[in-house]
């Protein structure tokens, strides 16, 4: 056995995993090692309480009334809210939108953004390994708008082609919308030269943020993003609530998304006028419970320090690289030198979803299909593979455990 990668800062993993209730069980018999946090985080204990005592102590509609109810759970989503501000160092409470995910948010700026901004003959920049949720809707707006998209190509190891990219910009170029890490791949993408390059070039970024938040700090203001989503349920949050960041000037810009309560100022048969941001994009009864949940979960994220998770899965990665490529029959898909810790991999003459029921039935949950990022797989002219994505309460030994299973699949199959 290969030696174990310490993890050069102090952690206790076990401390972490006691706080996780569902780590504690079995899955036919067998101590449950979850590996598709790239899909869904598990939920602490502090996030689960929280949203159970909204429900219990605070519960009530939010902004809209002055009983003692209303006004104490409109200061617990607004008190989230600023706790994700300043998470992600927005400049400002109003830059922070509440939407039910990643996809919600990049489908508002491709609809709102995109509608009044785009015309025919104007060009979005995707890459080649985006996930389908920031391909889809800027092909409907294209489609609207008559804009046209160009896709910056990547390399067997999984990079970008990064002179191709700066070959496509061009004065057309208004959108380059890119991942900050993919979630087929664990590429960590160049963001600081692309936001730089496409903003010479006169064109605004939006960042698919989802696999980056429970790996990376992240910095708005040394960033520079004009715009940058993420979904809570990757950040062992709540599912059904997200955040949707965008600079303040051009959020003030952008027409509404959706019309009803919340988000307007006046309404008349006449005509109506909005309320003030970020109100002005939440319209309806908001996800109130999750919304608060979602501050907890970046209080607990918070305290536990990025410093602290980085070095865990850094080294968890490295750990678990090793382990597969001593396998003769795996092959790793994507090997850029910066990653998070995500790994896709084949085995030779074994479909990724015999690997995924074989797993499961060991206890070893990982994912398997084509990772809702099919030009990915068409790049590497695969239909699917297996992807084990590591959370910071993975362990050493859980990656033995999944070598273990692996072995298990190839004597199966051998």
């Amino acid at each position: 056995m290969s030696n174990k990668i310490e993890t050069p800062v102090p952690f206790d993993v076990d401390a972490i995993r006691a706080d996780f209730p569902i780590l504690s069980q079995e899955v036919y018999g067998k101590k449950l090692v979850y590996l598709d946090n790239g899909a869904s985080a598990q939920k602490p204990r502090q996030v689960i309480d929280n949203i159970s005592e909204t429900y219990e102590i605070r519960y009530a509609n939010v902004h809209r009334g002055v009983h003692y109810m209303s006004q104490t759970a409109t200061d617990a989503m607004e008190a989230a809210r600023e706790k994700v501000r300043a998470f992600i160092n927005a400049g400002s409470e109003r830059e922070v939108i509440y939407v039910r995910g990643a996809t919600e948010g990049i489908n508002l700026v491709a609809a709102s953004w995109g509608r009044a901004n785009l015309s025919a003959g104007d060009e979005i920049i995707l890459s080649e390994m985006e996930h389908h949720s920031n391909i889809v809707p800027w092909q409907l707006i294209a489609q609207q708008t008559g804009a046209v998209i160009k896709v910056i190509p990547i390399t067997d190891a999984g990079e970008l082609e990064m002179e191709v990219f700066k070959g496509l910009l061009s004065d057309k170029t208004k959108m380059v919308a890119i991942t900050h890490v993919s979630n087929a791949l664990g590429t960590v993408v160049p963001l600081a030269d692309i936001i730089s390059m496409s903003h010479a070039a006169g064109a605004l970024v939006l960042v698919d943020g989802c696999q980056a938040v429970p790996h990376l700090a992240i910095d708005m203001q040394a960033l520079d993003a004009d715009f940058y989503v993420f979904s809570g349920h990757k950040l062992y949050g709540p599912s059904g609530i997200g955040v949707l960041y965008g600079k303040e000037a051009l959020l003030d810009a952008m027409p509404p998304y959706q019309g009803g309560g919340e988000m307007i100022d006046t309404v008349t048969f006449e005509g109506s006028t909005w309320a003030d941001l970020p109100f002005k994009f939440e319209a309806g009864t908001p996800n109130i419970a999750d919304a608060i949940g979602l501050g907890a979960a970046v209080d607990y994220v918070s305290a536990i320090g990025f410093e602290a998770i980085g070095a865990h899965e850094n080294a968890l990665l490295a750990y678990a690289t090793e382990k597969l490529r001593a396998i003769n029959s795996i092959r790793i898909i994507g090997e850029a030198p910066e990653k998070a810790a995500i790994l896709s991999f084949l085995m030779d003459g074994v479909h990724p979803h015999d690997i995924g029921t074989i797993l499961d039935r060991e206890g070893v949950a990982v994912r398997t299909g084509h990772h809702c990022a099919q030009p990915v797989m068409d790049r590497y002219d695969v239909a699917a593979t297996v992807r084990a994505s590591f959370a910071m309460y993975n362990t050493f030994e859980e990656v033995d455990a999944l070598a273990a299973s692996l072995s298990k699949v190839q004597e199966i199959f051998s």
